[in-house]
Parts: C-alpha cells; sequence; structure tokens
C-alpha cells in the first residue's frame, strides 16, 4: 500500500491499564476508502484499540505510541481539538445501539444534536438534514420516524440511525465496532451493505471490527489478526483466507462455520482454541483439530421412527396471542405451530427476530400461555394443567438462555445458584445435592472449585457452561437452547457445540435449537423448522433444506447469509 494513499497509520500502539497491557506493540495502516477488518476474539484489544483512535480510552488507561490521521498526530491534540476531530472527520458505531442512544431524546433530536455541534447549520436546517440521513440509511417514512424514540424502533433500524448520526458529518474514517452482532441475517445483510454504500458514496475508509469471518470475507480488502493484544497477521483477505500463516488465524478459520460448508455434528467434531498462561506469564494457545466421529453419531432416522408414536415432545396448531397496549384487541404471535421433537433427537428452530420462536419456547416452558393447541410432553397436553399439576413435569424440559451473565443472578454463587435450582424441585438430601452439583459441573468441563466462585468471575464461555449446568441439573429430556452461542467468540462457540453433542450423546438429550444463525443450525440439528410471522413455513432434515430449499424465505434467508465459502486450512 502506497504510505501517501494511507489515510490512518498506527505505529507501536500501547494501551495500558496499570500494569495489564490490553494492546502491545500494534502496527497497521488504513488507505483512504479501504476497508480493514480487524479479528480477534473478546479481550484481545479489539475495542481497545477502537477507543484510542477516538481519544475515548476510559481512565486510568494510558495510550502511548503514534496514531497519525491525514498526517496530524492524534495524541497530541488538544482536547478541544480532538473534539473537532471526533465525529467530524472520524466517527464510530458502537456495538449495541439501545445503549448508546439517549432513552430521552428522539431519535431526530439526537441526530441534531450531532449535526449543530460540528457544523454552522440553523435548528430548521439540521432538522431536515436529519430527515434526510435517515432517508439515506433507509428508515421508512423518515418525516415521521424522525420523532420516534429509540424503544419505539426494532434492533436494525436503531443501528441504521446509530450509522445516520455516525455519517452526519461525512467523516472520512469510519470505525464500526461488531456493528451487526446482535442482528438477524437478512437485517445484518442490508446494514453491511448499507455500510459499503456509504464507504464508496461518501468516500470514506472503514475499519471494521468483528469475530464473524464470513463478514470479513465478503466485505473487507485486508485482514489484520490479534491476539492477546498483539497483531499476529495481516494480509488481504483473498489470501488470508486461501493462505493462512499464523496457526492461530488457521484455528479461527477452522472452527468457525459457513452455511456452505457441509458439515454436520455426526460426522465432525469442531476443531477447538484452547488459551492459558505461560510460565513467564504471557498468554499462548493452542489449537485442537477438526476431528471425525465415530459410529456414535450414526444416522438417528430408525430411533426417530421408532418414536414417531411417542415423541418426546409434540405440539398440535398452537396459537398464542398477546394483548395490545390498549387491551382492545390482540397481536397473534404464534398462529397454529405443529412440530414434534422425538428423545435423542436435535430440532433446529430458525427464523428472524419477533417471528415468534422465543415466544414458542416460552408456551412449552408454560411460561406464557396458549390460547389454543396442545403441548404434550412425555404424552401430557401441558396446556390446560394447574401450576400444581405442572410441577412434577417442569424438571424434564430445561432452557439454556443466550445471554450467559445476565442469566445468572450475580450476587449469589454458582454453588447458591445450582443448589436453588435442586432444592425448589424438592431434593431435600444436602449430600446429595452437593454431589450432582459436583457431578455436573465436573461434567460441563468446569473446575473443581467453581461452586465457591461468583458468575462474574468466569469467562462467557465458562459462564454458558454454567447455564448448561443448571439446566442439566435436574436431568431432563428435553433442553430448549435459545441463541445459546449467537453471544460468544467463534473459537468458544466450537467448544460449546462440541460440548452439547457429547451431552446429548452421553445423557440420550433432546434438543430444541433455536437461532438465527443458520450455519450453527445446519451443523447442529438433525432436522429444521422455518418460522416466519408466526407460522411454520418449511420443515426438512438437516440435508434436504440448505441444498434444496423450497419456501421463497428460506432461500432468502440463505442468500443473506454473509461470507463466499472459504477453505480454511485444518489446523
Amino acid at each position: 500500500m502506497n504510505k501517501a494513499a494511507n489515510l490512518l497509520e498506527v505505529r507501536d500502539l500501547r494501551v495500558s491499564f496499570g500494569a495489564h497491557d490490553a494492546v502491545r506493540g500494534l502496527n497497521f495502516d488504513v488507505a483512504q476508502g479501504e476497508t480493514l477488518a480487524l479479528v480477534g476474539e473478546s479481550g484481545c484489544g479489539k475495542s481497545a484499540t477502537a477507543l484510542s483512535l477516538m481519544r475515548l480510552v476510559p481512565t486510568p488507561g494510558r495510550v502511548s505510541g503514534s496514531l497519525r490521521f491525514d498526517g496530524r498526530e492524534l495524541l497530541d491534540l488538544s482536547a478541544p481539538d480532538m473534539r473537532a476531530v471526533r465525529g467530524r472527520q472520524i466517527s464510530m458505531i458502537f456495538q449495541e445501539p439501545m445503549t448508546s442512544l439517549n432513552p430521552v431524546l428522539s431519535i431526530g433530536a439526537q441526530i441534531v444534536e450531532t449535526l449543530r455541534q460540528h457544523e454552522s447549520l440553523s435548528k430548521a436546517a439540521a432538522c431536515k438534514r436529519a430527515i434526510e440521513l435517515l432517508d439515506l440509511v433507509r428508515i421508512p417514512e423518515p418525516q415521521r420516524r424522525v420523532f420516534d424514540y429509540p424503544h419505539e424502533l426494532s434492533g436494525g433500524q436503531r443501528q441504521r440511525v446509530m450509522i445516520a448520526m455516525a455519517v452526519a458529518c461525512r467523516p472520512r474514517l469510519l470505525i464500526a465496532d461488531e456493528p451487526t452482532t446482535a442482528l438477524d441475517v437478512t437485517i445484518q445483510a442490508r446494514i453491511l451493505e448499507l455500510l459499503d454504500g456509504l464507504r464508496r458514496e461518501l468516500s470514506m475508509s472503514l475499519l471494521l471490527i468483528t469475530h464473524d469471518l464470513g463478514v470479513v470475507a465478503q466485505h473487507a480488502d485486508r485482514v489484520a489478526v490479534m491476539l492477546a493484544g498483539e497483531m499476529v497477521e495481516q494480509a488481504p483477505v483473498a489470501q488470508l483466507f486461501s493462505q493462512p500463516q499464523h496457526g492461530y488465524t488457521r484455528g479461527l478459520l477452522g472452527a468457525s462455520l459457513n452455511v456452505a460448508d457441509d458439515l454436520h455434528y455426526r460426522g465432525w467434531k469442531l476443531p477447538e482454541i484452547r488459551h492459558g498462561i505461560a510460565d513467564d506469564g504471557k498468554p499462548t494457545f493452542a489449537v485442537v483439530p477438526r476431528s471425525a466421529r465415530g459410529g456414535q453419531h450414526d444416522e438417528p432416522a430408525a430411533q426417530n421412527r421408532a418414536n414417531d408414536d411417542a415423541p418426546l415432545l409434540a405440539l398440535h396448531d398452537v396459537r398464542i396471542d398477546y394483548p395490545h397496549r390498549h387491551g382492545k384487541t390482540t397481536l397473534r404471535a404464534v398462529d397454529g405451530v405443529s412440530l414434534r421433537i422425538a428423545r435423542g433427537e436435535t430440532v433446529g428452530l430458525v427464523g428472524e427476530s419477533g417471528c415468534g420462536k422465543s415466544t414458542l419456547s416460552k408456551a412449552i416452558l408454560r411460561l406464557v400461555p396458549a390460547a389454543a393447541g396442545e403441548i404434550r410432553l412425555r404424552g401430557t397436553d401441558l396446556v390446560p394443567l394447574r401450576e400444581r399439576e405442572l410441577r412434577p413435569l417442569r424438571r424434564h424440559v430445561q432452557m439454556v438462555f443466550q445471554d450467559p451473565y445476565a442469566s445468572l443472578n450475580p450476587r449469589r454463587t454458582v454453588g447458591e445458584i445450582l443448589e436453588t435450582v435442586l432444592v425448589v424441585n424438592g431434593v431435600d438430601d444436602a449430600r446429595q445435592r452437593r454431589s450432582r452439583i459436583a457431578a455436573i459441573l465436573d461434567r460441563v468441563g468446569l473446575p473443581s472449585g467453581t461452586p465457591q466462585r461468583f458468575p462474574h468471575e468466569f469467562s462467557g464461555g465458562q459462564r454458558q457452561r454454567i447455564g448448561i449446568a443448571r439446566a442439566l441439573v435436574l436431568e431432563p429430556d428435553l433442553l430448549i437452547c435459545d441463541e445459546p452461542v449467537s453471544a460468544l467468540d467463534v473459537s468458544i462457540q466450537a467448544q460449546i457445540l462440541n460440548l452439547l453433542v457429547e451431552l446429548k450423546r452421553d445423557l440420550g438429550l433432546a434438543y430444541l435449537f433455536i437461532s438465527h444463525d443458520l450455519s450453527v443450525v445446519r451443523y447442529i440439528a438433525d432436522r429444521v423448522h422455518v418460522m416466519q410471522a408466526g407460522r411454520i413455513v418449511e420443515s426438512g432434515d438437516h440435508r434436504e433444506i440448505w441444498r434444496a430449499p423450497q419456501h421463497a424465505y428460506t432461500r432468502t434467508l440463505l442468500d443473506a447469509h454473509p461470507g463466499r465459502r472459504f477453505d480454511a486450512q485444518a489446523a
């Protein structure tokens, strides 16, 4: 890359918090009009790098090295001069728009505030420009929606508002920190296409921070891979995906699932990246390569047929209504859904936010009432049962939630969390409770000292293992997994998926696996149901539905999935 064409030059960047270096000796460039993807797992220093470019590293963090933007050293700028750069020359889109937008101001007022901070515009002119920006990011009816508050918009629309604010002053560099992680696949595709179009239209450079290698493959020009605060590899995107040089890069590529890959849990165990600390205190990693599975995961079609007459779970024509906020009408969230899950089977349920997936799972758990239909668990219809009659059945079906931190009580130790589950469900013997807790924590791969520690003392992957342990401690027949890996890094995702496969094999579990990530569902599910607007629009086994989708909506989901097929060199 020609040095004269570089808009941003980062040299020997170090971001320190006390004795801990979040970033060490980082070097990279971003050329005018280029998209550079910064890739790595949580804690590798990606976000610390982005915040240092914006001069927003929180106290007591210290930043050293050189950050030259358009020939100016950002670290030498005064606070007022940096405020002039921030938002106008360099802007940033954050991962979670709901926490980044002010909930008590309309979206229009927030865009107007950004415009008037950096440009000499009257309030009327700024309001007109705010509507133009909402139209630019394809918010429908921008003249009306400009008065809406953040909570009145969908997740995708809130992210579009964040983009509108970020590009309001036509910055030369846009930093996008995980801009699509929490979004549905079709919304993600639209957001990424929007960013790419704005980059070309406004002649911007884009620093794209992500752990989604499919997004990188489709939208980046170059890739920089970070591990434990350091850069381990940089390359043009085609070169990195076809000829990765560093072992960690090969591990990330190997652990990444792509919907175009014909990988299934019966045939393959996913590669895993194991992290550690060397004797000198430096972080280390090791890649456990992908491996073929043995005969224990043979096609369970015969078993499924044997259980057809008595499935573990059978839903028939289930309808679920929510009352309108004014109480006069109802919203039909689930409209006539029927499905069956055999013992030992994994059924995938895919669809976009709002389609009714999570509502259906809550109805199975009887957390929301069904307006009509049957929900038969082990032959018993749950719909008409009272709470007293439900209680002995509840232990047979448990749930693993999406957010492994929000679903655990931060004020209780892991031992107390698990013991409460057992006490509530009638396990009165304290010695038996301790024995079951120790056994299940060992089974999900957590250390012996886990019961005495609090949730915040564990990594995200470990917290999800705790959530799985909480669900399994009652020895259920069915686990409902609601987006169980969507909040996890790619290597941790591989570990959790491998764990779920092993638990299914060893404990005879059945899973209802809910996700918007088609690549994960393709790997983990035996059969798949596609849900749209409260209805199941297509069903099929794990081969048919990907190879020959019949419904237009299924084809839309598959077409929107990010990333061309890449052939990672297996670690």
